[in-house]
């Protein structure tokens, strides 16, 4: 067991392998929200990529739904996670009879995992901006009621 150890140590000590939170970035992005690049959608959703492709892998985009948008129930394939940053969000699970919800404001997280039905709503008088990381490709599958 001593000697174990004493390899580790030794091999840890000879390693050029930086831990990931110890490297430099190449290049600091920074962005505001008017220097994003926006792609709409027929429906009216702008997606602005940060990072990844969202039809191809998990992705960091910030998204805009316009004001009094309400999605069809759906799911999708990955999990998402949210926060939003500006305007009034609701999600709905797909079950929920109560079609009220939980007003999102400002600063709030939500986390709807991969599968689960649900309805999305911008319910402020302005559109709806969060940021969004999905842990896997985008996409948009459609719910009937009451079956998949």
């Amino acid at each position: 067991m001593k000697m174990q150890m004493m390899f580790l140590l030794a091999s840890i000590g000879t390693s050029s392998v930086i831990p990931a939170f110890a490297m430099e970035p190449e290049v600091m992005k920074l962005k505001s929200l008017e220097d994003l690049d926006w792609e709409t959608t027929p429906e009216g959703v702008g997606f602005a990529a940060l990072q990844g492709n969202r039809f191809e892998e998990s992705y960091m985009a910030m998204v805009r739904l316009p004001a009094g948008l309400s999605s069809p129930l759906h799911i999708k394939s990955a999990a998402m996670f949210g926060v939003v940053l500006s305007g009034e969000i609701v999600h709905l699970p797909g079950d929920n009879n109560d079609r009220s919800g939980k007003v999102l404001k400002s600063g709030a997280f939500y986390e709807i995992p991969a599968g689960m039905p649900h309805i999305s709503k911008c319910v402020s008088a302005m559109s709806c901006i969060t940021f969004l990381f999905q842990d896997g490709p985008f996409d948009f599958l459609p719910v009937k009621e009451g079956g998949r």
